[in-house]
Formats: C-alpha cells, structure tokens, sequence
C-alpha cells in the first residue's frame, strides 16, 4: 500500500491559515448573495397546442383509429394537469379545444366520449363565454348528425336554460331537436322539451298550441305520453286564466 506523508488526514482546523477561513466565509456568503438575487423558477402553464391530422395519429398508432382516440381522450383529459402546476378547465383554449375534439371523433365516428366531455366537462364551467362556445359545438355536431347526437343537445338545452338562463338560446335548440331528430328512437320527453322552455318564456298560448297540435296529430300513440300532455294541457290553462285575471285587475 502506497502512503503519503505529506498528507495528513487529522490535521486540526486551527492549523488551516486565517487568509483560507475568510475566503471560505466570503465565497459562501456570495453565494448565498448571488442565490437571493435570482428570479424564482415560475411554473409557466403550457397551452394546449394544436392537434395534428387525424391521418397522422392513424400512422403513429400503427393503423389503430380506435386504439389513438382512446389515447387522445386520455391525453386530452389529463392536460390540465401539468409537471407542477395544475390548471383549471377554464384556462384552456375552447376553440382549439373544438379542435381536439373533431379530431378524436373522426379517428373514432362511433364513439360519443368527446361529445360527453364537451357537454358535461368543458361545459360545465364557470365562465359562460366558454361555455357557450361548446355549446355551440355541440349544436354544429348535432346538425350534422340529429338522429345520432340529440341526447348531448338536450343536455345543452337545459344548460341554457338553467346556467345561462338564456331562454331564447334554449328555445332555439329546443326547436332543432324537435323538427330534426326523427328518429325512432329519439323519446318524445327529447321533442317536447320546447313545451317546457315555452312555458317557462311566459308563452303559454304558444305552449297550449304546440301541446294540442301534437296530440291532435295523431302521431303520439304511447299512452303516458297522452297522458303528459293532457295533463299539460290542464296546467296550461289553469296559467292562462291566472294571467288574464292578474291582468283584468
């Protein structure tokens, strides 16, 4: 084993000079200095960035359309929780947000998990600017497809109707699901709920009407749905007779 004299490992710290102690202290109060001086590291929040063609997805999964959807919706819902920070839904981007959305249902056209977030996630926050642009995303779908997406604007309907307390929106929206989802199996509760938007407006005329056109017309032969509307009838009338009594007072 080889040693080395001149090395003394025991040495005392009292034997090291004083010229060496002080520029030990100075370089680490300068340290200390040059560490206070420097900004703190922000956590900057990324933005949504846009997404690519559903083509090259379909390239990055192999060929799996399905199997790329599924990632992105994944994906998608976790962006708001970034590397050290988290963001709040209303934060983001709404109208690349729309982008995202097309892309993940033309990988997967049979899926409906982006129109399920658009309603019930990103729909849902406080902000009615942003909720309003899924809103109207929803309705684009929906006039593309009536019969497949009426389930997600009734949702909106009642968004409108209850969040926004926009009644002229709701009726509006109300009146697509109506006259463009024909649908068999498009339920009738769907078709009249601008019966209940109608009401709600104060234009129970316009409601009585709707209500006794459509029992008049034969086409509604469930017997509960009879029944509902019948009995809607009633409720109706009852408020016409009030307002005219308010009115002739």
């Amino acid at each position: 084993m080889i040693s080395y004299p001149f090395i003394d490992k025991d040495r005392p710290v009292r034997d090291v000079p004083a010229s060496v102690k002080v520029l030990l202290v100075l370089a680490l109060i300068m340290q200390l200095v040059w560490h206070n001086m420097q900004p703190p590291v922000a956590v900057r929040a990324e933005d949504l960035p846009p997404p690519l063609s559903a083509h090259a997805y379909v390239l990055s999964s192999l060929g799996e359309p399905i199997a790329a959807s599924k990632f992105l919706n994944l994906w998608l819902q976790a962006f708001d929780n970034q590397p050290g920070i988290s963001i709040s839904f209303h934060q983001l981007d709404y109208v690349r947000l729309t982008q995202w959305l097309d892309t993940i249902l033309e990988l997967d056209p049979r899926g409906h998990y982006p129109m399920l977030v658009a309603a019930r996630v990103y729909g849902s926050v406080q902000n009615p600017e942003k909720q309003r642009i899924m809103m109207d995303y929803i309705f684009q779908k929906f006039n593309e497809n009536p019969n497949k997406y009426w389930r997600w604007l009734a949702h909106v309907i009642i968004t409108a109707k209850h969040e926004l307390k926009d009644l002229d929106l709701a009726l509006k929206y109300a009146d697509a699901l109506a006259e463009k989802a024909t649908a068999k199996h498009v339920p009738r509760w769907a078709k009249d709920m601008r019966i209940i938007v109608l009401e709600d407006m104060g234009q129970l005329q316009a409601a009585k009407i709707l209500v006794g056109a459509l029992i008049d017309s034969k086409v509604i032969t469930d017997p509960y749905e009879l029944k509902f509307l019948t009995q809607k009838i009633i409720v109706l009338e009852e408020k016409l007779s009030k307002t005219r009594q308010s009115v002739e007072k």
